[in-house]
C-alpha cells in the first residue's frame, strides 16, 4: 500500500483562556490517502473544524498545537517554519469554509483574488495568471468567465462564490483541499451542486478531499472512508460501507438514529440526550459515558482505546468490544 498523503498523529490543541485550558482535539489520528475523499464527522464542539486549522497551521490565538504529528507527503508540517508554511498554506493544501462571503475580500474583485493566489504560488506572469483563472473559472462551471473574474464577491450568489474558492484551489495547484461544510450556507439545490463538483473534480483532477461535516448523508454519498469525532478524539473509523451500515459504537449509532426516515416516515427524531463536554472540565472515562444508553461501569474509570472491531481498518473505541478482540 502507497504511503499516506496525509497522516495525523496524535494530535492535541489547546486553547488556554480566561476560564481555564479548552482542550479542543485529544489526540486525533488519521491518514489520508491520494485521490480519496475522507470524511470527519462529529456534533459542533467535537473538534472537527480545530483539526482542519492544525493541518494548515493556522490555529487561531490563543490556541496551540501542544503535541502531535502531521505528516503531508512524508513531512512533517509541525516542524515547519512560518516561511515554509506560507507556501504550503493555500499553494499545495487549501481550505474552504462553509461561508464563502467571509473568505473572500470584498474590496477586490474575484478574478483579482484568484490571480493574486495564483502569482503567490506558481512562477507565471500577470497575463498567464489571468488565462488561467479564466480557465479554473469555466471548469468549476462558472458560466462568463471573463465576466466572473470582473465581479466583486457581493454580486455573486453563496453557491458561486464557492465555486470561486474551489477554483483558487485548484489554480494554486492544491493536492489536499479540506472542505470545511462547504454547502451549510447553501440552499440544497446548490448543495447537490457543489458536492457533485468536488466529486468531479476529485476524479477529474486527481484531487484528495478532506471533508468536515456533520452530515452523515453526505458522506455515505461522497466519501471512501470516514472518521467520527467527540470530544475531541475518533472514536470509530473506516470505510463508509463499515462506519454506517455496520456500525459500532453507540455515538455513531446515535447519530444514525437521529437521521429522518424517508420509508417508515417516523413521526418524531431520535436524540443523543445530554450535549458535547465544553472541553473545560474533563470527563473521567470514556467521555461520552455521560449520554451513553450503554455505560458500564468500566466506562467511568478509564478511556477505552480505539481498536479493530470488523473488517479491514474498521475501528472504534468502546468497551463493548474489548472482550471480543481480547
Amino acid at each position: 500500500m502507497n504511503a499516506p498523503l496525509l497522516a495525523i498523529e496524535d494530535l492535541h490543541v489547546h486553547f488556554n483562556t480566561y476560564a481555564g485550558t479548552v482542550r479542543a482535539v485529544n489526540g486525533v489520528s488519521f491518514e489520508i490517502r491520494s485521490g480519496e475523499m475522507f470524511g470527519l464527522v462529529g456534533e459542533s464542539g467535537c473538534g472537527k473544524t480545530v483539526t482542519g486549522l492544525a493541518i494548515m497551521r493556522a490555529i487561531p490565538s490563543p490556541g496551540r498545537i501542544m503535541k502531535g504529528r502531521i505528516f503531508f507527503q512524508g513531512e512533517d508540517l509541525i516542524t515547519k517554519s512560518e516561511s515554509e508554511m506560507r507556501d504550503i498554506r493555500g499553494g499545495r493544501i487549501a481550505m474552504i469554509f462553509q461561508d464563502p462571503t467571509a473568505s473572500l475580500n470584498p474590496v477586490f474583485t474575484a478574478g483579482y483574488q484568484i490571480s493574486l493566489q495564483i502569482t503567490q504560488h506558481r512562477h507565471v506572469s500577470k497575463k498567464e495568471a489571468k488565462q488561467l483563472a479564466f480557465d479554473m473559472f469555466s471548469e468549476v462551471g462558472l458560466p462568463h468567465a471573463k465576466s466572473i473574474y470582473n465581479t466583486y464577491p457581493h454580486e455573486l450568489s453563496g453557491g458561486m462564490q464557492q465555486r470561486v474558492m474551489i477554483a483558487m484551489a485548484l489554480a494554486s495547484g492544491a493536492e489536499l483541499l479540506i472542505a470545511d461544510e462547504p454547502t451549510t450556507a447553501l440552499d440544497v439545490t446548490i448543495q447537490a451542486q457543489i458536492l457533485a463538483l468536488l466529486s468531479q473534480l476529485r476524479e477529474s483532477e486527481g484531487l484528495t478531499i478532506l471533508l468536515i461535516t456533520h452530515d452523515l448523508g453526505v458522506v455515505a454519498e461522497t466519501c471512501d472512508r470516514v472518521a467520527v469525532t467527540y470530544d475531541g478524539h475518533i472514536v470509530e473509523s473506516g470505510t463508509v460501507d463499515d462506519v454506517l451500515y455496520q456500525t459500532k459504537h453507540p455515538y455513531t449509532q446515535g447519530l444514525l438514529a437521529a437521521l429522518p426516515d424517508t420509508v417508515r416516515h417516523k413521526q418524531s427524531l431520535e436524540v443523543i440526550k445530554g450535549s458535547v463536554p465544553d472541553g473545560l472540565h474533563s470527563v473521567s472515562g470514556c467521555s461520552f459515558h455521560p449520554r451513553c444508553p450503554k455505560v458500564m461501569d468500566i466506562c467511568l474509570d478509564q478511556p477505552p482505546s480505539l481498536i479493530i472491531v470488523g473488517e479491514k481498518e474498521h475501528s472504534a473505541s468502546c468497551y463493548l468490544y474489548m472482550e471480543e478482540t481480547a
